[in-house]
């Protein structure tokens, strides 16, 4: 019997040590697979690769500003004559046309010119009578030349007078007898309205509207005076606004405002950029960015949406083939818009993930 035993006993011995290597090998081959992560197919579509270069470092330098209108472009209108308004055919923010109908205005001042301007006829009608009469009779010879000649002469300065209210009635572009339109006098958009039907136009009206054709923008940057060192005239900046915080516009410094403004407590600067699609709306508030740049400091920059941020660290995703990726803490130097300056193991023209660093940050952390 005990040598029945003993060939049982050495089977179930091997069978446990084939067991054991079998296992061994799977676990082995369990944890080469959960040490490196490899991306997938749709992860390779939309993931971005970036180089790491050496830049200079350039910072920037975010100040506040309101957009404002042109006001070497603005038109502000205010009658010349007295009145109340009958029509008005324009509201604030309409764009107009040279030459446009804004409004109509009964004027006694209106009323009293074409009144002349009757007169003014009769009295010509009366000379060119007497004119002719005087002529036959200096042909009988009844009276002298002079008295003719005065004649003609009092019939000229009628016609002349006859001109000047024509002149006058044209310039406050009168029709009828008693009223006189307001045409736009540029192309542009309605940015002030103070007028309205019924209302009274004195000589102490303030404007009746103004007109802005808003293809150039002013934007007034607060300049503070810890600030005013880097600020000069010339330098280039970049505008975005609240409303369009995507689009940016480029633009430079053009005028340096030598005031503090005692209510804000800032010196202005100006920008002047062209408003083609007029996003620019006067009054939005924006942020005006300005480059730094550090003379002779060169770093590692890469694109911020590279750059991850856990537990009050900063990481990039190095990228050295398709299951060779792994995550390398950094030191941030300087940042701007587009970059950022940081100091690491990275070597020049490694390779880094741009878009989805955060998603591939998490597999890894939990691998």
């Amino acid at each position: 019997m005990k040598f029945q035993v003993f060939p049982i006993v050495i089977t179930i011995f091997l069978i446990c040590c084939s067991g054991c290597v079998s296992n061994h090998e799977q676990q082995k081959t369990q944890t080469d697979e959960a040490e490196f992560f490899c991306l997938n197919e749709q992860m390779k579509r939309t993931t971005d690769l970036v180089e790491v270069n050496v830049r200079p470092i350039v910072e920037q330098l975010s100040l506040s500003g309101k957009i404002a209108y042109n006001e070497n472009d603005l038109v502000s209108f205010r009658s010349l004559l007295m009145g109340v308004v009958e029509k008005v055919r324009f509201e604030l923010g309409d764009q107009v046309k040279k030459g446009q109908v804004l409004a109509e205005i009964k004027s006694t001042e209106i009323q009293a010119l074409f009144q002349q301007k009757k007169s003014q006829n009769n009295q010509i009608l009366l000379l060119e009578r007497l004119l002719h009469t005087q002529k036959t009779l200096l042909k009988d010879g009844m009276i002298s030349e002079p008295e003719m000649l005065k004649v003609e002469h009092d019939l000229e300065l009628a016609r002349i007078e006859l001109s000047r209210i024509d002149q006058s009635l044209e310039l406050y572009h009168a029709i009828g007898e008693s009223i006189f339109q307001v045409l736009a006098p540029k192309d542009g958009y309605i940015i002030q309205k103070d007028i309205s039907p019924g209302q009274i136009i004195t000589q102490d009206s303030e404007s009746l509207f103004t007109i802005s054709n808003l293809k150039e923008v002013w934007v007034m940057v607060n300049v503070y005076a810890s600030n005013l060192k880097y600020i000069a005239t010339g330098n280039q900046v970049k505008v975005r606004t609240i409303a369009y915080p995507d689009q940016i516009y480029n633009g430079k410094i053009d005028k340096i405002y030598n005031v503090f403004d005692a209510d804000e407590h800032v010196m202005k600067a100006r920008v002047i950029l062209e408003n083609r699609n007029l996003n620019l709306m006067p009054g939005l508030s924006a942020d005006i960015l300005f480059e730094i740049e550090r003379k002779n400091e060169m770093a590692l920059a890469v694109p911020n949406k590279s750059l991850v941020f856990s537990n009050n660290e900063n990481f990039i995703i190095v990228y050295s083939g398709e299951c060779k990726i792994e995550c390398q803490k950094v030191e941030i130097l300087a940042k701007n818009e587009e970059f950022t300056y940081i100091s690491g193991k990275l070597q020049p023209n490694q390779k880094v993930i741009g878009s989805n660093a955060l998603l591939i940050f998490e597999q890894l952390r939990n691998k």
